[in-house]
């Protein structure tokens, strides 16, 4: 195996380029082909061990198949919501632009999780930097553009920093290898138990920091909420349920060289530092949110922060519920935002005090919107019960189970949060009015009290799309499977990945 690799690194690179000169609505079918075969693709990879590309410069193993199934299947679902929520007779030059990026964001995530190297790693998401800023500021208003600015400045800083960590541990491959060596991901795990373990520390450190901006985790994910509300629906989705799962990726990367290197304590401890601290933020903010694309870039850190401490835990049924919680993350996550793009579109507003009837407005992607918040809240069926459940399993296991049962306390506060407010949105009456309250700060300007924010009129034109609504169905049919009954192929390929990162029995 190996062209697979190929195809998939080659065919949303054409079909973005191409982009920039085809008509939109051949830019749509192209994206939709091209998401559907990079899932396809990915989903070959599955079964096997690993697969290898241009002479190991390409290279998957269990763990990077978990993430590249995560990125193809948003990548293939948010083509499909796209195509039904961008029109092709619209603005020209507006779907020129956003069609390219669209494909070309796709692509580097799809390569972060292909090459074979630290360093090509860091190039990749580095690229991701730049096309997601792009489609963040695509809609040209003052906001949009303070959020894809904000963005820029404090991603580059933390991948500067990742940077760093990076040439550190190249660093502490010089003292086996020699000046000059291949730095592909075995050859480094193979010679990690004979690093310096003071570079190893260091380089462990800058990754987190480094790529935890990208990921969001506290106190670096200041970027995120306003990056998430003011981007496109179809980019919001990519950004919450690919970037950061990627972003979290390369952070398992330099993890499996440091438990080579130093034991598993070090980077646990690191990890359930940042992991708790997005969690304390993420379950404050949630209740303070009047935004509803906000609410769900902070239900992101929240979950960002359950898969830090997740693998602080290290036992193996933590971190395969860590690795599906990767996956379930991205189904739940891309659907409410999905649901939230309809809502907005709908009501033309995201200020939730203003939005009331959403279910009755949205008869499909309203109460598809309800399941995917359950989802994001942990309920059963779904997949992030599961995945939760595994975490809170394996962290019981562990001598200090006082951390999993702060990880079930805070989850839950979140969860309230989540819950409350999207079924004020989306279940109360339309044109009743909303609770009286003070005010609160929404996507970018402090907001009137709730008595001076009427809601819209009791039946607004609903925005409904075939398309939409499958690739909501698409997303919630993907989390139901993963909580009900995930596929053994797909169990054994998490455990596979458990292993590979050296989780503890």
């Amino acid at each position: 195996m190996g062209w697979e690799l190929i195809v998939v690194m080659v065919v949303p690179l054409v079909v973005g380029l191409a982009s920039w000169w085809t008509p939109a609505k051949l830019s749509r079918v192209l994206s939709l082909a091209s998401g559907l075969l990079s899932f396809v693709l990915a989903l070959t990879l599955i079964p096997a061990r690993s697969a290898t590309a241009l002479s190991g410069w390409l290279r998957v193993d269990a763990l990077s198949v978990v993430f590249m199934v995560t990125v193809a299947f948003l990548y293939m679902t948010t083509a499909v919501f796209a195509a039904g929520d961008l029109r092709p007779g619209g603005d020209k030059r507006y779907l020129r632009r956003f069609f390219a990026g669209f494909n070309l964001f796709a692509w580097a995530m799809l390569m972060a999780t292909a090459v074979n190297g630290f360093a090509l790693l860091w190039v990749a998401i580095e690229i991701t930097t730049i096309i997601s800023a792009l489609l963040v500021a695509i809609e040209g208003t003052d906001t949009a553009t303070e959020a894809a600015w904000k963005y820029v400045v404090i991603a580059s800083m933390g991948l500067g920093i990742a940077l760093f960590g990076t040439i550190v541990l190249y660093e502490a491959g010089t003292v086996v290898f020699g000046s000059s060596y291949e730095p592909f991901y075995s050859e480094l795990l193979r010679a990690a138990g004979r690093f310096s373990p003071e570079l190893v520390r260091l380089s462990f450190v800058l990754a987190v920091l480094g790529f935890g901006t990208k990921m969001g985790l506290v106190p670096l994910h200041t970027w995120l909420p306003d990056a998430h509300s003011e981007a496109p629906t179809a980019v919001s989705a990519l950004l919450s349920g690919a970037l950061l799962a990627v972003s979290f990726y390369a952070i398992l990367r330099f993890y499996q060289v440091s438990i080579r290197t130093l034991g598993p304590a070090f980077p646990r401890d690191i990890l359930l530092g940042f992991g708790l601290a997005s969690l304390v933020l993420s379950s404050l903010s949630l209740a303070n949110q009047r935004d509803l694309k906000r609410l769900f870039a902070y239900s992101s850190i929240e979950h960002m922060g359950v898969l830090a401490v997740g693998m602080s835990f290290s036992t193996r049924i933590a971190v395969v519920g860590v690795l599906l919680h990767v996956l379930a993350h991205a189904a739940a996550k891309s659907t409410a935002f999905f649901g939230a793009g309809s809502v907005t579109n709908t009501f033309g507003t995201k200020d939730m005090r203003r939005i009331r009837g959403g279910t009755a407005a949205l008869p499909w992607s309203g109460p598809m919107l309800l399941l995917a918040v359950l989802g994001l809240s942990a309920m059963p069926p779904f997949g992030l019960f599961r995945s939760e459940f595994l975490i809170v399993s394996g962290g019981l296991t562990d001598p200090k189970d006082a951390v999993a049962a702060v990880l079930l306390v805070l989850g839950s506060a979140a969860t309230l949060g989540l819950s409350w407010f999207a079924s004020q949105t989306m279940l109360t009456p339309a044109g009743r009015r909303p609770p009286s309250g003070t005010g609160v700060r929404g996507s970018s300007e402090e907001l009137a009290p709730a008595e001076a924010c009427p809601a819209l009129p009791g039946s607004p034109p609903a925005r409904s799309s075939a398309w939409i609504v499958a690739a909501m169905a698409t997303g919630l049919g993907a989390l139901a499977l993963l909580g009900v009954h995930p596929p053994g192929v797909l169990s054994g390929l998490l455990e596979r990945a458990a292993r590979e990162l050296g989780a503890l029995r």
